[in-house]
């Protein structure tokens, strides 16, 4: 009989799950003494290290007492519920990781809902108390009150509890009694979390997710529901719509740590790796040769924004990327289209232009970060919220939003977001923050982080939620001031800058390189102000002391991606080169620009 514990580790964003698992791979000697192995293991892409958030799911397989346990990573963006839908099918339980001041955030509930849905039994570990000012036995309280209001069943509600300190190597069933190790952890997954069942019959396995190897190209993964996968075996691959393919598995593959172990057959309940297939798609089913039978398809939930993709066409096109034509980018999002499942491509009229559908600007802007870091230039506009008609009413996509801000600052936060029609549901304290939670438009949300950070000094911690559709709530006012536009090409000048300063606030420095049309910073008006910058001082041999006097500058204002995307208007595009990110008009020229407003 084989023993195997399925379980996938869901929480917020920096709760701690990816130190949580690497300390279950420490704990269980996945490594030897003199391995350099570092921190975050499995967040191992340079984006997911420098956000410190988890994008993409992972596998892992560890050992504890004859029992295998595979160990899922899920991110904790809903921006990335997508790949949380999906990898939770692989699953016979989940460790809901809540910290120990912050209690069940938004995002939390999202997974956690689709988890209870499934019927997979939860642990909750309350992590971080040794922090100061935490409050588990609230949090506790707090999550039973998040599982009572998701309709958990009794069984469910019965949920055993730990406490501890992932960063620190500790759990216990009680919070002031800090044990050695994780052993307690791994005693009421085996104890709490079924083993994975083994059900007889013909093969059925639904392909989860995929990896990609240069040697023998698309790799399978997915959970063995059913029967025994053989290597060298004939099956028949059932795609989405029911249309079956012959295939037959070359090689397979069990996870071992953090690596895979070659194997000649998996039975049902253990997730493995299949290689050999060709043409699948992530929910398709394995299943027998003879009598295929297929396994309920993945729903994923629909995306909520889109943005256009198109060309970079600028006057500066070329210089930085290596992979510039409409045939590249086209390929790319094909290719992506494959592992991402929440993502949706939709070709427009122009053959260089295509509507990328997503969940949110976070989802959209790894993307585009990541086509960048690949070498590709494109340029991306303003992302637009899906409205839909639901019985003859327009309605668009509405959010929870959970703000914790220091109270004094309390006030400017809910002006912000009542201006965008945001209404505030509930108030109350949290230690020394004031906890907001508002009902707002996903429209309302784009621009909205940078206005709330700048108005609380950088205190706020905001997270939202898609809550559904509701009807359309009106205008809601864009950005309040106009934008400073080149109107020549060339190179900035310190002296050209300095001089224009009391106009607004610059996005470039001085010694850069701009074409016309090109936004370099924030009128101080709400019109957009054309201005030349290029210009060089005119040099005389007359000298006096009055007319030299020295340029001060203030410094430029740099925007990540995320910040531009929601900075942007309908007529702006970003330009996203492997080197730089500039925001211009899409009509280049004064006159076109005229032109196309009469219009």
């Amino acid at each position: 009989m084989q023993n195997i514990r399925n379980i996938a580790i869901i929480a917020h964003v920096d709760h701690g799950k990816t130190t949580l698992v690497d300390k279950i791979l420490h704990f269980t000697n996945q490594f030897r003494d003199n391995d350099g192995t570092g921190d975050l293991i499995l967040d191992n892409n340079d984006l997911e290290r420098e956000r410190g958030i988890t994008i993409v799911s992972k596998n892992v397989a560890v050992k504890y007492k004859d029992v295998k346990i595979n160990v899922i990573d899920t991110p904790g963006h809903a921006d990335f519920g997508g790949e949380v839908e999906r990898v939770l099918k692989m699953a016979d339980g989940v460790v809901l990781l809540c910290d120990a001041f912050e209690g069940p955030m938004p995002q939390t509930r999202f997974v956690t809902q689709k988890a209870l849905a499934l019927g997979l039994k939860p642990i909750v570990v309350v992590n971080k108390v040794d922090k100061e000012n935490c409050r588990p036995d609230e949090v506790y309280e707090n999550v039973f009150d998040l599982f009572f209001s998701l309709d958990a069943t009794e069984e469910q509600l019965e949920f055993p509890v730990l406490y501890g300190s992932s960063k620190q190597g500790w759990m216990s069933t009680d919070w002031k009694q800090p044990t050695e190790d994780f052993s307690p952890l791994l005693d009421a997954i085996i104890e709490h979390i079924p083993a994975a069942p083994q059900a007889e019959g013909t093969l059925q396995m639904q392909i989860t997710s995929l990896d990609y190897s240069t040697f023998v190209g698309r790799i399978a993964i997915g959970r063995v529901e059913r029967g025994t996968i053989k290597e060298n075996q004939p099956i028949s691959l059932v795609k989405r719509d029911g249309k079956i393919v012959k295939s037959r598995v070359k090689e397979l593959q069990i996870f071992e740590g953090l690596g895979r172990l070659k194997v000649s057959e998996v039975k049902a309940g253990d997730i493995c790796a299949v290689v050999g297939i060709e043409g699948f798609d992530i929910g398709d089913t394995i299943a027998d040769f003879e009598n295929p039978e297929q396994l309920e398809v993945i729903q994923i939930d629909e995306p909520t924004m889109n943005m256009l993709f198109t060309i970079n066409n600028s006057p500066f096109f070329g210089k930085e990327g290596k992979l510039v034509t409409s045939r590249h980018i086209h390929d790319r999002l094909q290719k992506e289209l494959e592992k991402n499942l929440a993502l949706r491509v939709v070709p427009t009229e122009s053959p260089d232009a295509w509507l990328v559908y997503g969940r949110g600007i976070l989802h959209l802007s790894v993307l585009i970060e990541t086509m960048r870091r690949e070498g590709y230039e494109l340029q991306v506009g303003q992302p637009q919220v899906i409205v839909k008609e639901i019985d003859g009413k327009k309605c668009e996509p509405v959010e929870v939003l959970v703000v914790d801000v220091p109270g004094d600052v309390s006030g400017k936060v809910i002006e912000l977001v009542t201006q965008r029609k945001g209404e505030l549901l509930i108030m109350e304290a949290k230690g020394e923050m004031q906890h907001l939670e508002f009902e707002i438009p996903s429209r309302g949300i784009i621009g909205l982080r940078n206005n709330i950070l700048t108005a609380t000094a950088g205190e706020a911690v905001m997270a939202h939620r898609l809550k559904g559709y509701e009807p359309w709530k009106g205008t809601i006012p864009g950005r309040l001031h106009g934008v400073l536009i080149s109107l020549d090409k060339g190179t900035t000048t310190a002296y050209s800058i300095d001089k224009l300063q009391d106009r607004g606030k610059f996005f470039v420095e001085p010694g850069v390189e701009i074409y016309e049309g090109q936004i370099l910073g924030e009128h101080i008006r709400d019109n957009d102000l054309t201005i030349n910058i290029v210009k060089a001082k005119q040099l005389t041999n007359m000298r006096a002391s009055g007319t030299d006097d020295n340029t001060r500058i203030a410094p430029a204002i740099k925007f990540s991606l995320e910040e531009s995307m929601e900075y942007i208007q309908g007529d702006e595009y970003i330009e996203v080169t492997p080197q730089s990110i500039r925001l211009r008009k899409i009509y280049l020229t004064e006159n076109e620009r005229k032109v196309n407003k009469k219009v």
